[in-house]
């Protein structure tokens, strides 16, 4: 599967529970994460996706331990059962 279909997914199951999935782009700045999520109760995580075998650069791994430094929640997601897991963990269904 590639990349930008997990993309597309992950956008699909976060609107599907009421949340917010932008596209995070940041001239000048390669190697952000590719989505911001916001929860409907105001959790904001930044995720970066990758196939299940994909890699994060050193521009990547640099960016995301800045977000990291200031205080930032950053996740990647490596493959669609990651994205499906996070989604689960992220917005739970109502008991």
């Amino acid at each position: 599967m590639k990349e930008s279909d997990i993309e597309t997914r992950l956008v699909r199951l976060v609107r599907e529970r009421g949340g917010l999935c932008w596209k995070f782009v940041s001239p000048g700045n390669a190697g952000v994460p590719d989505r911001i999520v916001v929860t409907p109760r105001c959790r904001t995580i930044f995720a970066g996706l990758k196939t299940k075998n994909g890699r994060l650069s050193p521009q990547q791994r640099r960016q995301i331990q800045a977000l990291c430094l200031r205080g930032a929640e950053v996740r990647v997601l490596y493959g669609l059962e990651q994205v499906k897991d996070f989604v689960e963990e992220v917005f739970p269904r109502e008991v």
